[in-house]
């Protein structure tokens, strides 16, 4: 089980506006999410992030990927709003590191 800490996080569809979630879960999926990034074009899609960090991830924390889709798009917005990561405009919308 993961610890108590708590990070506020930001989404940047909503500015202003932060949540507090699990510091432990969300550094971690911030380490996996950045690692499979890519830098350059055309990016991932938000199916090919959910798909692309599930080798990654620490099984004590998601056993068997269980909600990590929520955490990956939970960290995905926080670091969109932080400049970390930024969307590309297209269709499908696609996301890479800054």
């Amino acid at each position: 089980m993961s610890g108590s800490q708590k990070i506020l996080v930001e989404n940047i569809n909503l500015p202003g506006r932060t949540s507090s979630v699990d510091a432990e879960k969300y550094e971690a999926m911030k380490k996996v999410l950045l690692a499979v990034l890519p830098a350059s074009p055309p990016g991932l899609t938000q199916k090919e992030m959910f798909e692309a960090v599930l080798p990654h991830l620490p099984r004590h924390l998601w056993r068997d990927g269980e909600k990590s889709s929520w955490w990956v798009k939970t960290v995905q917005l926080d670091l969109e709003a932080k400049g970390v990561i930024r969307r590309t405009a297209t269709k499908p919308l696609r996301w890479q590191r800054s």
